[in-house]
Order: structure tokens, then C-alpha cells, then sequence
């Protein structure tokens, strides 16, 4: 199926902000053609070193193959380390549990 094109949107996102552009590219574009020819890192002054992607949800390296109807997805660096968040979260949790009064 060469010479024919694909339909894909590349989207970034803040808490305040949400930035999705659409993009018509040849047969085996990759997600860095994409991300490339979406413009959002120069638009949002995104670093390219400082960020990850993903296709639908999952992480992707920047060689992966476009498919027709593929969301590429820049994703924000981290700002907490998840292990430690979920720790502190779990620590919250157990300690709001054994305040707790149980019904007599």
C-alpha cells in the first residue's frame, strides 16, 4: 500500500491547556514525522530531551509506524516520582483508616 496517506493527530497537554493537531502524512510516517511536522514542541517550547511519546496511551519509541487513526501523544515530564507518590498515598490511607471509629 505505498503512495497512500494517513490520517493521525498529535496532541499535547497541561492542566491548563490542550493542543491537538490533525495531520494527513505518507504511508510509514513514524511518530517523530509527526510530532515534527505538528509543530507543538516550537509552539509550546516543549524540550524534545526532557520529553516521552506514546500512541494511544503507550509509550512509543520515535521510529514506531504511524497507522491511519493513530493519536500521538507527547507526555509532560514527570513532576513526582510515582513509586513515591503512591507510597505517601498508602500511608495516608492506612493512617485515615486506624482513626476511624467502628460502629458499636
Amino acid at each position: 500500500m505505498s503512495g497512500g496517506t494517513i490520517a493521525v493527530t498529535v496532541a499535547w497537554a497541561t492542566p491548563d491547556l490542550q493542543d491537538i493537531v490533525p495531520l494527513t502524512l505518507p504511508v510509514g510516517a513514524t511518530l517523530a514525522n509527526a510530532v515534527a511536522r505538528s509543530g507543538l514542541l516550537d509552539r509550546h517550547g516543549i524540550d524534545p530531551g526532557a520529553t516521552r511519546v506514546g500512541i494511544h496511551g503507550r509509550l512509543a519509541r520515535d521510529d514506531t509506524v504511524l497507522a491511519d487513526g493513530d493519536r500521538v501523544e507527547i507526555y509532560r515530564p514527570l513532576v513526582a516520582d510515582p513509586k513515591e507518590a503512591r507510597r505517601l498515598r498508602a500511608r495516608s490511607k492506612a493512617g485515615a483508616s486506624s482513626t476511624r471509629r467502628r460502629p458499636a
